[in-house]
């Protein structure tokens, strides 16, 4: 395996093609699997926080979510749902009515898609190899977002509307480091989109609601409700999306992944993507803030490309065990450095220990990437790093990496 293609997770429905411990910086392929939640990684790496996000589980489609019983006003103000090809997020004021879930259900359900997965089988006849949700963002244009953990490995993929309608989409663009992708269908009649919230104004204990197909679509469009648990939450996930999320007490099931967890405005403010797993635990269910993915569908619909800022660098988590052991300071191994790269232009080498980006603490790689991606490719950070047990500082000016490396 090539040092800057990295697998955190062993996928269910196909075989890990690598035991490598190094995990690269900026790339994060292999994301989640897309049907059974992920059972708890095989690698070695035991401390306690790590297990319990080894142990996150995503779901194969969309995540219903569940939400606290509310006080409902009275119906004079009618959701308004979106049927144009606009895909900015609406305004977010908090003198917008609250509906009943009833409401958002019938006027947010019908933009809500199931995606169906072929792959081909031994005898290279395709076949469901997975399911999942998806909505409908342009409804002019047909455009359709989704995780990309759903579609991937793909053949041939089918989307089914609420309408009974089963059509073909095509991948417009897909990235695996923020598990995000944009699908197309061809036939754009009668279709409806969802209404963009802004997620940054989210709070934790506000009411949501989730729409989507756990099982595949003999459970099509399934609501249920809950609360934001907490926000900002990492997991030991790949890519983007594993950080920053929004955690809420929703009902996760396989086939939830790639949905929209609605607030009680109407508008979508994440996209569900994972569970917490573990026996014993129920109710932690995490999803993508809306507002966090919009520039990257922006980019796979522009371009069918999303480019991220990078230092090019391959990353070995296991040295933490070392640290603690050794009491080390925790930080970021390099394992490789990419010639000609930022981090080798700036004159970091193999064996480096990062252990802040600007000024905030990096102890592992997720903390490396979610770092990075607060910046933008072509912006200077500064480094500060061990070498020989010497704390050292250095300026990086952040290259790019795309979906398509």
């Amino acid at each position: 395996m090539d040092d800057e293609v990295l697998s955190t997770h062993k996928d269910n429905d196909r075989a890990d093609h690598s035991d490598s411990t190094d995990r690269e910086s900026e790339i994060i392929s292999n994301p989640i699997p897309h049907e059974p939640p992920i059972h708890p990684k095989t690698k070695r790496r035991i401390f306690a926080f790590a297990s319990l996000c080894l142990i996150s589980a995503i779901i194969g489609g969309l995540t219903t979510v569940a939400a606290i019983p509310y006080i409902y006003p009275a119906k004079t103000s009618p959701l308004q749902t979106q049927t144009t090809s606009s895909i900015a997020p609406v305004s977010y004021t908090d003198n917008q009515p609250n509906f009943p879930v009833s409401e958002i259900s019938k006027k947010v359900g019908p933009a809500v898609v199931g995606v169906s997965n072929f792959q081909s089988n031994r005898s290279t006849t395709l076949q469901v190899a997975g399911s999942g949700s998806g909505f409908i963002i342009d409804a002019e244009n047909g455009y359709i977002t989704t995780n990309y953990h759903v579609i991937e490995g793909a053949k041939k993929i089918t989307v089914s509307l609420s309408d009974g309608r089963n059509l073909e989409a095509k991948v417009i663009g897909s990235d695996a480091r923020t598990d995000l992708a944009v699908l197309q269908i061809s036939d754009v009649s009668n279709l409806t989109a969802v209404n963009l919230g802004d997620s940054s104004k989210v709070e934790v204990g506000e009411p949501v609601v989730a729409i989507g197909n756990p099982g595949g679509n003999d459970f099509a469009r399934s609501v249920t409700t809950g609360v934001i648990s907490a926000t900002d939450r990492a997991l030991d996930l790949q890519g983007e999306s594993s950080f920053g999320l929004f955690q809420t007490d929703a009902a996760i099931n396989p086939g939830n992944s790639g949905g929209p967890l609605v607030n009680y405005k109407g508008q979508v403010i994440g996209i569900n993507s994972a569970k917490y797993a573990q026996t014993g635990f129920e109710g932690m269910g995490f999803s993508i803030p809306i507002t966090d993915a919009m520039p990257t569908l922006e980019q796979l619909i522009k371009s069918g490309v999303a480019k991220h800022p990078a230092l090019l660098v391959s990353t070995d988590d296991q040295y933490n065990i070392y640290a603690k052991s050794n009491n080390e300071p925790l930080g970021v191994y390099l394992a490789a450095v990419t010639a000609n790269g930022p981090a080798a232009k700036a004159g970091l080498v193999k064996g480096d220990v990062l252990t802040k980006i600007n000024d905030a603490q990096v102890q592992n790689t997720s903390d490396l990437i979610r770092e990075l991606y607060k910046n933008k490719v072509g912006d200077n950070v500064a480094i500060t790093y061990l070498r020989d047990g010497v704390s050292k500082q250095v300026q990086a000016t952040l290259g790019e990496i795309s979906s398509t490396q």
